[in-house]
């Protein structure tokens, strides 16, 4: 006799698992989806290939759908597998962070920063030495990297950034701003005819960003810009010398290659002790770019952190001090 509730056509109710999937099997899934090969996840997760395959086969019984499509010899993600590794890997992201701040809150005090290579290089490193001789007991990681981290899943602290006002991160505190002035070893000035007036800079080799048009803003701080800033806009210099780093820039210039229009801030410990030299000191360059300190939303109540971002705060003025900054007066409060 057939159900009441139900047409005879109808066909049988499928009963779906609620029972929890073990993490081992997401772990496999995301390797899997990462590389998009059996045998490389196996690699990362230091298991055999066979035993990969067994742990998605059982996810795909578990969830009751394919997620991967088998090729001959590549694999890909079907849409129902897209649409887990989506919403699983930010999932697994926080709680292995989660982890990892359980691990470090219980062992050593540290300090984990990310910034960008030159930064840390030409700014942060130089200064680090005063910190590591009053606070031995805190360890001190850097990660020196041009991607932005997510600082609520990632295992970072703090973040050390640049970008104009009104773009920074909530909560972010202001370090200082900054201008380019125009620089060069003392040895390449003292075997060249002397610079007295901007279009003088046409003698040398001049030391350009190779990648400054990647970003709206950075056409603000190259030399066709300072050009334009005193009517030189069909100056053309004896030759150019371009890298992709602040680093490296004023490094060419330390060398000798050239004339760099440099990053002040990042320059201030250079110009005082006299390895570099400004040239034509009365004709800086503005930028539109601001540094700031960022620190994450699940690290700012430890002691470690607060010491270490109080001692920032202060090398940040030194920096100010050092290279004449005037604040804005719209932005005073920021600047502790």
């Amino acid at each position: 006799m057939n159900s009441p509730l139900l047409p005879a056509s109808a066909p049988p109710i499928a009963h779906l698992r609620t029972r929890p999937v073990a993490v081992g099997h997401w772990r496999a899934f995301l390797a899997v989806a990462r590389h998009l090969n059996f045998r490389a996840a196996a690699e990362e997760l230091a298991l055999t290939q066979s035993a990969v395959s067994r742990q998605i086969q059982a996810l795909e019984d578990e969830v009751g759908v394919p997620l991967f499509l088998r090729h001959t010899r590549a694999v890909e993600l079907t849409s129902a597998g897209g649409q887990l590794q989506r919403a699983v890997a930010p999932a697994l992201e926080r709680m292995d962070a989660a982890v990892r701040l359980v691990r470090q809150t219980a062992g050593r005090k540290s300090v984990a920063i990310t910034t960008w290579a030159s930064f840390a290089s030409m700014w942060l490193i130089p200064r680090m030495e005063e910190f590591q001789r009053d606070n031995p007991d805190i360890d001190i990681r850097i990660d020196a990297t041009d991607t932005i981290v997510d600082l609520e899943t990632a295992d970072v602290d703090l973040a050390l950034r640049s970008s104009v006002p009104g773009t920074q991160a909530a909560g972010a505190q202001r370090l200082f701003g900054e201008q380019l002035a125009v620089v060069a070893s003392p040895w390449l000035l003292n075997s060249m005819p002397p610079i007295r007036t901007p279009a003088d800079v046409a003698q040398f080799t001049l030391i350009e960003a190779g990648d400054a048009h990647r970003m709206p803003y950075f056409e603000w701080i190259t030399w066709r810009r300072w050009f334009e800033l005193h009517a030189l806009g069909r100056l053309q210099p004896k030759r150019w010398l371009y890298f992709n780093y602040a680093q490296q820039i004023v490094q060419a210039a330390l060398a000798g290659q050239g004339l760099a229009l440099a990053r002040m801030p990042l320059i201030a410990e250079s110009l005082a002790s006299g390895d570099l030299q400004e040239v034509l000191p009365g004709h800086r360059l503005d930028s539109p770019l601001v540094y700031w300190l960022v620190v994450g939303p699940r690290s700012g109540q430890r002691p470690e952190i607060q010491a270490f971002s109080a001692w920032l705060l202060l090398q940040a003025e030194a920096t100010r001090q050092a290279v004449g900054e005037v604040p804005d007066t719209d932005l005073i409060d920021d600047i502790s």
